[in-house]
């Protein structure tokens, strides 16, 4: 298991689960994510961005884990979810809490993503991002993660919610 420089961020278990759907469901939808500047509510319709069986399944991958960030108290505050694929981490589920966005708590999952990218022995991080989130795509690419140019389709689904708008995804990547 790879240690990580920030002691407040550990692998998730299956435990974490209900904690880590309510913290991406407050983050990404409804009213509750427009606390934060990474919410999704304009653009994405309902209160939902996963379930837990979503998680558990995501979680249940070869390769796959998620990450948090715990405060000392023990709630769950941040995570992500990074998938091995091949000598790459595909990175999604990036959340804070609305609430405690732009103190510092992003940056250091970032710093521990890369950390276990390393660890496993990848050489870049790759993610999706809406193409139209000019400020997260600029937040990224202020930590190093640069446009491939690759463009792909989201495609609406019954989880995630009904899209206000014609989406599509933007592949940003970073070497580590």
């Amino acid at each position: 298991m790879p240690l990580f420089s920030d002691p407040h961020i550990s692998i998730a278990t299956q435990q974490d689960i209900p904690a880590i759907v309510d913290l991406l469901n407050s983050a990404y939808r409804g009213e509750s994510s427009r606390k934060g500047w990474t919410t999704e509510a304009d653009l994405i319709a309902g209160e939902r961005r996963t379930d837990e069986k979503n998680l558990l399944d995501i979680m249940k991958q070869e390769g796959s884990v998620f990450l948090k960030y715990e405060q000392p108290e023990g709630k769950i505050i941040g995570c992500v979810n990074l998938q091995k694929q091949a000598n790459r981490i595909y990175l999604g589920m990036f959340s804070v809490s609305p609430a405690l966005q732009g103190a510092g708590t992003g940056k250091k999952i970032l710093l521990a993503a890369e950390e276990y990218t390393r660890s496993v022995q990848c050489h870049s991080i790759f993610m999706s991002v809406i193409s139209v989130r000019a400020e997260l795509i600029s937040w990224y690419q202020r930590h190093g993660y640069a446009d491939t140019g690759q463009r792909k389709p989201f495609f609406e689904d019954e989880l995630t919610g009904k899209h206000l708008r014609k989406l599509e995804f933007i592949i940003l990547e970073k070497p580590v």
